[in-house]
């Protein structure tokens, strides 16, 4: 499934002419590892950042450690940030963060484990989104790439769709 979607993204960004890049947290790389697993991917990807901790939140990304100590890195205004500070990096059209909780520990009443918070940036309109996933630890995150990959593919074909 996964595979399949991002053949048919590869198409749409290279048909776009977009860039984008990410800024990982919960899902570790895999949304930059299934974008880069098709030839030509160089041709839109611009990078990307792995920040597990809220240490390389803060340097690489530049989200206040206010943000971090308030709310936590598991909240909306830690995605913003996040994917504020990539747009910042990366100036790509489409920009995603990615904060959560793949588990099985880390949980809590306020945040279960599968609280997955997103941050967009569609050409610099900036939203984030919440979604709770349940199962395994590779299954939240195969969800979570899933989910992204689908709203960046939706975005794309509507771009497309009314040039």
């Amino acid at each position: 499934m996964l595979k399949k979607l991002t053949k048919e993204l590869h198409e749409l960004l290279i048909k776009s002419e977009c860039k984008i890049s990410f800024a990982e947290s919960c899902t570790g790389g895999l949304l930059q590892k299934l974008i880069t697993d098709n030839s030509g991917s160089s041709n839109y990807f611009e990078g990307g950042f792995v920040v597990y901790s809220n240490r390389m939140k803060e340097k690489l990304l530049q989200v206040p450690q206010e943000i971090l100590t308030h709310y936590g890195a598991v909240s909306s205004e830690c995605a913003l940030a996040m994917v504020a500070g990539l747009h910042k990096i990366t100036q790509a059209d489409v920009c995603v963060s990615v904060t959560g909780i793949a588990g099985p520990t880390g949980g809590s009443a306020e945040k279960p484990v599968g609280t997955v918070w997103f941050g967009y940036s569609f050409r610099g309109k900036l939203e984030t989104k919440l979604k709770l996933f349940s199962g395994s630890r590779q299954d939240i995150r195969e969800q979570s790439a899933d989910y992204v990959l689908t709203t960046i593919k939706e975005y794309l074909t509507q771009s497309i769709n009314r040039v």
